[in-house]
């Protein structure tokens, strides 16, 4: 059992395996907009239904004139905590992609989206890759056309290159510079 199921006091334990449903103050006391820390309450207000549905289903299983009344405050206890996690759902912005919702439905497992879009990306990846290595090669091969044909105007087209690449390269650096005279580091991937 974790935290948000502590069974003592207030909203613990009726006594014979009852539960006695307990309120989540967890929209009044503090605003949180970290995305994560919504997302953690959110997963743990479904871990928290799972567990009010499965206490029902033993009430139900075993139902009795008795369990009538542990039946009701179950009943509430899941009501209240459904409402509580339509309340936190509006704080994340999660979007499943309808593939999934539809693999889901299949019986399939969500990770075979995720497997087919990587697939999918990495053979984009060649095919553009190639077409990349296809023009880098065209040029290569026009370029030593024209330094037979035109050496002088090559050898000019060289130098701009040139001049045009270490200007590009000057201004990346002073853009990278920051205030504090420290350099942006971009991370190696």
């Amino acid at each position: 059992m974790d935290a948000s199921q502590n069974t003592t006091g207030i909203g613990g334990s009726g006594g014979n395996g009852t539960l006695v449903p307990q309120t989540n103050d967890t929209t009044g006391s503090a605003v949180v907009d970290d995305p994560k820390q919504n997302l953690n309450q959110v997963i743990n207000s479904i871990q928290k239904t799972l567990g009010l549905i499965h206490q029902l289903y033993l009430t139900v299983s075993s139902f009795n004139a008795a369990s009538q009344l542990p039946l009701l405050q179950r009943l509430n206890a899941l009501v209240m905590e459904l409402d509580n996690m339509a309340k936190l759902s509006e704080k994340c912005n999660i979007q499943v992609p309808m593939e999934v919702f539809n693999l889901i439905d299949d019986g399939k497992n969500p990770d075979e989206f995720t497997r087919d879009v990587i697939n999918s990306c990495i053979a984009k990846n060649q095919i553009t890759k190639g077409k990349t290595d296809t023009f880098k090669s065209l040029r290569k091969h026009l370029l030593e056309e024209l330094e037979q044909a035109f050496p002088d105007e090559v050898e000019s087209y060289r130098d701009i290159r040139a001049a045009s690449a270490a200007e590009t390269k000057r201004l990346a650096q002073a853009q990278s510079t920051l205030p504090n005279g420290d350099v942006k580091v971009k991370p190696e991937l």
